[in-house]
């Protein structure tokens, strides 16, 4: 079976993923990437994110410099960070979400995450370009990125006093990326202390009851924020973590079974036992979720799930993650791959029937599909 599963992810990355971006999203004229692409490639809005960008330069870089130095690849990288440096940050050091086709300022989102995604593309493309000056931008942006983090009002986010307190889930796995990425190209000692707290926060996150991470922590499950789920997102927190745990070096088997529970208990609670495939979003009180789109089944959970599987079975050589890989794995080869245009649909409804055949758009890209495939084929060639 694994044989089988890294020859189609083999497959399914060098000879349809990466072909498909390579030949239709990148802008020779005016640089970047086009991210809203249609089912054949074709461009339908020409608007380019800036979070979008800096996963596809994370993920050209990667493989430039994890899988094989193909100077297409690096090519690309380039010709989005060129265009990222040069549009991208404000006059005040905070990051546009969204560009023109040329670069003008589109959109200004009062969240961290565009940042924190140039900030990827920076620490990892300073592999590929060492000398340049990437590293010393990738450090300021990530003390800027835990600023705001810290401090939402310098984002014209100001606490209310009728909004609970309340930390995101997302923050503890964009803490714990950023840091693993620098880590990896810096030696500060610092991103070591941070890793240690994304760990324990992950942990604070635990929802007994159900066996999974909440995404919103807070004092009560009193409201649907509180008592929010998303399977995918805690999949991905629970592999992010044991990433944290093997560059520490930890050798902590009690958060090895943590992580594993998370992994189990996601699954578990997020599988539709009828029609198959990863609920979007649950209430962990089993009331409705406020999000229209809680039915729907995302291209991405099942990305997560799939290396989730994977690092779990190379952990423990446990027969049930192949029994729920094959399960995944079946669901999403069946239901998101488009076999004659190349890449992933993104978005299905609840019974598997594709709601929206666009390729990428502005939560859609060149990142959750070759991640995983990547991540998942190192992790297999580990374990043969």
């Amino acid at each position: 079976m694994l044989h089988e599963l890294a020859a189609r992810y083999r497959s399914n990355l060098f000879d349809s993923v990466i072909p498909f971006w390579m030949n239709h999203s990148l802008d020779r004229v005016h640089g970047g990437q086009f991210h809203c692409l249609a089912r054949d490639g074709h461009v339908f809005d020409t608007r380019k994110y800036v979070w979008m960008q800096g996963r596809a330069v994370w993920m050209f870089s990667r493989l430039y410099n994890r899988v094989e130095p193909r100077p297409e690849w690096r090519d690309a990288a380039a010709l989005i960070l060129r265009f990222l440096d040069a549009h991208a940050t404000a006059p005040d050091g905070t990051t546009y979400f969204s560009l023109s086709e040329a670069g003008l300022p589109a959109f200004q989102q009062r969240k961290p995450y565009a940042a924190f995604f140039h900030l990827l593309a920076l620490a990892e493309y300073s592999r590929t370009d060492p000398g340049a000056g990437h590293l010393p931008r990738a450090r300021q942006l990530y003390h800027r990125v835990l600023h705001w983090m810290n401090n939402p009002s310098s984002l014209g986010r100001p606490a209310l006093p009728g909004q609970p307190p309340m930390r995101a889930l997302a923050d503890v796995y964009v803490k714990a990326f950023m840091a693993l990425e620098l880590r990896a190209v810096d030696p500060d000692p610092c991103y070591d202390d941070l890793l240690r707290q994304c760990l324990s926060e992950a942990r604070e996150h635990w929802l007994p009851s159900r066996r999974t991470l909440v995404e919103n922590k807070a004092e009560r499950l009193d409201s649907p924020d509180a008592r929010l789920l998303c399977p995918g997102s805690a999949l991905e927190v629970a592999w992010l973590m044991w990433h944290v745990l093997e560059a520490l070096q930890s050798q902590d088997s009690g958060y090895e079974r943590f992580l594993l529970d998370v992994i189990e208990g996601s699954l578990e609670a997020g599988w539709d036992r009828e029609h198959g495939g990863l609920f979007y979003f649950l209430d962990a009180a089993g009331e409705p979720p406020l999000q229209l789109e809680a039915n729907m089944k995302l291209w991405w959970p099942h990305t997560e799930a799939i290396y989730a599987l994977i690092l779990a079975y190379s952990k423990t050589r446990d027969e049930k993650w192949l029994r729920w890989l094959e399960r995944v794995d079946s669901y999403s080869f069946s239901t998101f791959v488009d076999w004659e245009h190349g890449e992933w649909f993104g978005y299905c409804d609840r019974y598997g029937n594709t709601a929206l055949d666009l390729k990428g758009g502005p939560y859609k890209g060149f990142f959750h599909v070759p991640r995983c495939l990547l991540f998942s084929l190192q992790r297999l060639g580990e374990i043969a």
